[in-house]
């Protein structure tokens, strides 16, 4: 394997891909367990490396910090830079930056308020850490771990994500039906999008950041949101299919 190039994924969140000049690079996908609260059955503790180009194959598994624990803590959140070649994953507790070359884990920090889902600039220089479902999103510089900067939302903080062009966060909370906007060079709340119907789980955007789509509480489907005038647009329910039990969490 070329260890100059890899692709690196974060369990449900938007994988990135780097191809360096040379020989043809292989596309590992990093996943970083466990995954489901802190249940070993299902891959153990630590990074696992597949091959995207040969079935998702089992290549390697990188042992870290907290892998190493004797009850190791779930992963909370995990995003990785092709510019840096640094993996970065959060706990409960603790943010973790693994070099994904030499397989070290170079720090782990506790944060003020413990950490969510959290999401990474483009150029991999600037994460946005969510607190553990509390008021505010920790800015941390991505080499050292050191924080910046503090966002407030007083929202439940738990769902990031950064947009493609670098110039806006977006912060998604469980005790608020608004997804709030935050300018990623003054770390401050600049626009508002909603109100949806419920909470916010998992969203995503759109590659113009123009649209956001957001699965909420109690609703088996999504609902589509403005970025620009910051209103709601559409709800999309699935047809035909009774929602049935939650086991966890709030969206079915």
């Amino acid at each position: 394997m070329d260890r100059r190039s890899f692709l690196a994924a974060a369990l449900c969140a938007p994988f990135s891909h780097l191809r360096a000049a040379g020989p043809p690079a292989s596309r590992l996908l990093y996943v970083v367990c466990p995954g489901i609260r802190d249940y070993l059955e299902f891959g153990g503790a630590g990074v696992l490396g597949f091959d995207v180009d040969n079935g998702h194959k089992f290549v390697k598994r990188i042992e870290t910090t907290a892998s190493r624990a004797g009850k190791p803590r779930n992963i909370k959140g995990v995003t990785a830079s092709p510019a840096t070649k640094r993996l970065h994953f959060t706990t409960p507790e603790a943010l973790y930056c693994v070099d994904l070359v030499t397989g070290k884990t170079e720090w782990g920090t506790e944060l003020a308020n413990g950490c969510d889902r959290l999401a990474a600039t483009p150029d991999g220089k600037t994460l946005f850490v969510p607190s553990f479902e509390k008021d505010t999103w920790n800015v941390v510089e991505a080499a050292t771990g050191k924080v910046l900067a503090e966002i407030v939302t007083k929202s439940g903080a738990h769902n990031t994500v950064c947009g493609p062009d670098g110039s806006r966060v977006y912060l998604a909370g469980l005790k608020s039906p608004w997804l709030f906007v935050a300018d990623t060079k003054t770390h401050r709340v600049v626009d508002k999008v909603g109100p949806f119907a419920a909470a916010i789980r998992p969203f995503t955007i759109n590659g113009s950041q123009t649209l956001c789509f957001v699965n909420v509480n109690d609703l088996l489907g999504f609902e589509v949101g403005d970025l620009k005038t910051g209103k709601k647009l559409h709800r999309v329910e699935v047809p035909g299919v009774a929602a049935g039990p939650v086991k966890r969490h709030g969206g079915p």
